[in-house]
């Protein structure tokens, strides 16, 4: 019964993002079933041509370091942590505004507690000591980008990008020392559709600098550990989102290559 809804929920979102190119492609000639059309004033014009490679990358990191801190109902918060991600892509345009290619992501993030008291009133009262916790991952994806221009600009447009990935990676955890030191490793196994839109602007004719936002995506992952080398036990987790999160935001750099294959670059030369 689990299976099938997650089935259903893929689908679903399967369909969702599917819309605008089926939309596409009846406006590129397939017949139209409502007679009355309505002309928006929208004209479609090349922002990107067909035939440029498209390689970038975004990168992120975060670092943490408190001693003694207060936060809420957390006290005497002492530890460090940081978080580190990297993700380069590559793609290659097919059509005039539509590029196919790939992505590769890492990311890594460390968490070590000293010491945590959380107190909720006077009779809820927990202490964490000596936590720690490591975690990396690789995933890769198949990637989709539908680019326009804003208006007749030609150094502003809009991007949305269709991912497919999965990957893989371990993560290990630390609590407690001496006698009471106990630890649990875990694979890690994790899948993503997702859709991801995005602003960009060329400072030059090859390069450009991006920002984009996760808004709709499905996600299942996959935990399986063993605790102090004995124990072993198994995690699933799915989700859908449909928000806009502020977190997520993602920057990054790309360049746009217009050929990469010199016999062509030198034939394009001597037609000019």
């Amino acid at each position: 019964m689990i299976k099938m809804k997650k089935f259903n929920i893929l689908a679903l979102l399967v369909a969702l993002m599917a819309v605008p190119f089926l939309t596409l492609a009846q406006n590129e000639g397939l017949p139209s079933i409502n007679k009355r059309e309505i002309d928006r004033g929208i004209k479609q014009s090349t922002f990107i041509p067909k035939g440029q490679w498209l390689m970038g990358g975004s990168f992120s990191y975060n670092q943490y370091t408190a001693d003694d801190f207060k936060f809420i109902v957390m006290e005497n918060i002492s530890g460090d942590s940081y978080s580190f991600m990297v993700s380069p892509y590559f793609g290659y345009f097919v059509k005039e505004n539509l590029c196919i290619g790939g992505r590769f992501s890492y990311r890594r993030s460390l968490l070590r507690l000293d010491k945590l008291n959380l107190k909720i009133d006077d009779d809820l009262d927990f202490n964490i000591n000596d936590y720690y916790s490591l975690q990396h991952v690789y995933t890769g994806a198949l990637i989709m980008r539908n680019y326009m221009s804003l208006g007749n600009s030609k150094r502003f447009g809009l991007f949305n990008e269709i991912r497919f990935g999965f990957g893989g990676g371990q993560r290990k955890v630390l609590s407690g020392s001496n006698d009471d030191l106990t630890g649990t490793f875990q694979n890690i196994f994790e899948m993503e559709l997702g859709l991801t839109p995005g602003l960009l602007a060329f400072i030059t004719n090859e390069v450009a600098v991006e920002a984009s936002v996760n808004v709709l995506g499905f996600n299942y992952k996959k935990y399986s550990q063993t605790r102090d080398q004995v124990y072993k036990g198994n995690f699933e987790k799915s989700s859908v989102n449909f928000k806009v999160n502020i977190f997520s935001i993602n920057i990054g750099v790309s360049f746009h290559i217009p050929y990469l294959n010199p016999l062509k670059r030198r034939t394009v030369s001597m037609s000019k």
